[in-house]
This record gives C-alpha cells, structure tokens and sequence, in this order.
C-alpha cells in the first residue's frame, strides 16, 4: 500500500506543479457547475416544488454529484480511460511491477480540472441549508460510497475491453449516460427508467440516494447503501482481474 499511497502523492505533486494552470482549470470547473446548478435553481424558482424535490434537495444533489465527480473522476482520472490503457498496452508495464495493478492504474494520474469539483461540492452542500454535524458525517461517508459506485461501474465497462477487445468506448459511453441521468432528480424517473438506475447505470446510487440520506435519513437504506458499495468494489476488482487472464499486449512490437 505504500507504493500506492506514494503513485497517489507523486499524481498529486504533478498537478500542483503549474500553480497557474492549475488554479485556472479548476475555477473553470468551478464557473460550469455553478451555470448547472443556477439553471436548475431558476427553474424551481419558476415551478415551484416538484414530487417532493425543492431547491435546497437539489442543493444536496449537486453538491454530492460534485464531491462524486471529483474523487472518481479528479482523484482517480484513469477509472474512465481503462480501457484505453488496456488497448494501447499500458497494462505491461504495470503488471511488471510488485503492486495491485488496478489500484495502481486508478492512483496514477489526476484530472486538475475535475479537482474543482472537490471545492465546489462541499460549498453548494453549505449553501443547500441541510448541514448539521451529523448530516456533514453523512455527506462524507455518502460521497465515498457513491464514488465507490461510479469508480465500480467504469472499472466494469474498461475490464469489458480486456474480454472483447476494442478501445473501451463502451466505458465513455456509459460515464456520459451515469452523469447525466445523475444530474436529475431521481423521482422525475418513473417505471423501467428508475429500475435502469437502480440496476444497469447505478446513477440512483451516484446522486439519488445520498440526497435522500442527506435529507431524510434512514439507517436501513444507509446499512444497504453501504454494503452494495463494498459489493459494487468488489465486482469491479473480480471483472477486472479475470480480465487479466485474457490480456495480450497491445504494444505494437506484439501486434500481429
């Protein structure tokens, strides 16, 4: 784990290297959220409640979508690039050295701009009027757990690459389909839609449900919460290392 824990600080340190561009990309990011989350609050500033959902709940959905976005996408950039990597034959090097070569692929690189997702998310949570001791323990623990989800679920799809081949398009296309169904209200949803995010594109466990912890806590729907995150790591780790067992390099002096 130290080794990982060092790849994680030498990503970080890198980022950091450019003060300019690093404070630029970020306030950029910082400037989109903050677009998004206007439109939706003009938008209930003009209809009103929506089954349930106001501005403050949609405060605590953005807020989780950002923190989200920014541990799985800013921190561990590389959960969205896996199967690419496996393509161009990343894996070979990694697979050389004495390392879990998952956690090492998601550690190695930060996404700078994302990273604005981390200061804006916590901010917008302030601002939604649902912060309490107890509900800023919760909006950690769920801002975790469904990064857990959303890492999960683009692990699976990239380690799809390592079976069938290909350049792991399905893994962007499920992260644009998991973003933007994220970025709704879940009961705007009815019928096999709200099933499809419960199941095939978990997006009720990116945004859905830690709003509704945030706002109505549960310890049932917490306890459950929890353990398919663990579940959803997991599968992800099982997918991914049987995988291995069919990767050949695509390095280019292998290619027949």
């Amino acid at each position: 784990m130290r080794a990982i824990a060092t790849t994680m600080k030498t990503a970080l340190i890198e980022a950091w290297t450019n003060r300019k561009s690093f404070w630029l990309q970020v306030s950029f990011m910082i400037a989109n959220d903050l677009a998004i989350v206007v439109f939706w609050l003009l938008f209930f500033r003009k209809v009103g409640t929506v089954r349930g959902w106001d501005t403050g709940h949609v405060l605590v959905l953005f807020g989780v979508l950002a923190n989200v976005t920014g541990i799985a996408m800013g921190i561990l950039a590389n959960a969205r690039r896996l199967g690419q990597m496996v393509a161009d034959g990343e894996l070979d090097a990694v697979l050389a050295l004495p390392v879990d070569p998952l956690l090492y692929l998601l550690v190695r690189r930060v996404d700078t701009a994302l990273l604005g997702d981390l200061v804006f998310g916590p901010l917008i949570f302030v601002a939604s009027g649902h912060v309490t001791a107890e509900s800023s323990v919760v909006f950690v623990v769920a801002s975790l757990c469904a990064a857990a989800f959303f890492v999960s679920f683009l692990v699976i799809l990239g380690s799809v690459t390592l079976f069938i081949g290909g350049r792991g398009e399905q893994a962007e296309l499920g992260f644009q389909a998991l973003l933007m169904l994220a970025s709704y209200p879940i009961d705007l949803f009815g019928g096999f839609i709200k099933l499809l995010l419960f199941t095939a594109i978990p997006a009720a466990f990116v945004t859905g449900l830690p709003t509704r912890l945030l706002t109505h806590f549960d310890w049932g729907e917490a306890g459950i919460f929890l353990g398919g995150s663990l579940g959803a790591v997991l599968l992800a780790r099982l997918v991914f290392h049987s995988g291995l067992a069919h990767y050949r390099s695509g390095a280019l002096w292998t290619r027949a």
